[in-house]
């Protein structure tokens, strides 16, 4: 199917119809059908921006991120709670679309970390071969928690499961002894491998 001659909405309009029907719907009832009646359009003008469906989602993985706010513009003491502040804002983006929250293990949108690695490596007080340590263990912390929360809330489950005390002992006293909220376990988690260095 050919593409209309000239573009009738944007890729970023497009990307943010297709989260609201993911929001909706899920990933496997997204369809550019409802995506065009979102905008009020027919099925064809997507592919002035996007060859098929995949190239969607991969925008829309990239709004997920975009929607963050990540900034090197904000200014804070201490780099290690500027990468706090910057992670929870990660999390806080996914949370509010956990059903699409498997596009970014799919389409993870990297090159839209680079300027952002590039800050941080040049923030951090660090010897040079333990920074990319701190990139990347920043990255895996705040995308792996941010994931599991995600499809917990997604799929109407509980982060932890419950479980039988005398099944499970050390594990029962490990989560009676402890009285963070899940966002503040995070922060909590963050701050111990952050501090470690």
């Amino acid at each position: 199917m050919g593409r209309p001659s000239k573009p009738i909405i944007s890729k970023e309009l497009a990307a943010k119809a297709a989260l609201s029907v993911i929001d909706s719907h899920g990933i496997s009832g997204m369809s550019l059908q409802l995506v065009a009646q979102r905008l009020g359009v027919k099925a064809p003008s997507l592919y002035y921006h996007f060859e098929n469906k995949a190239e969607l989602l991969r925008d829309v993985a990239r709004y997920v991120l975009l929607e963050a706010g990540i900034s090197e513009d904000q200014h804070f003491g201490d780099w290690r709670e500027a990468l706090i502040v910057l992670a929870l804002s990660i999390r806080k983006s996914i949370f509010e679309h956990p059903r699409a929250a498997p596009l970014l293990l799919e389409f993870f949108p990297r090159h839209l970390m680079l300027q952002t690695y590039q800050y941080w490596i040049d923030k951090v007080d660090l010897p040079m071969e333990k920074r990319m340590l701190i990139v990347d263990g920043v990255e895996k912390l705040t995308f792996g928690s941010a994931m599991l929360g995600a499809m917990s809330r997604a799929n109407g489950n509980d982060p932890m499961p419950s479980f039988a005390p005398e099944q499970f002992p050390h594990l029962h006293a490990a989560t009676t002894a402890n009285n963070l909220n899940e966002t503040d376990l995070f922060v909590a988690t963050l701050k111990a491998f952050l501090n470690s260095f």
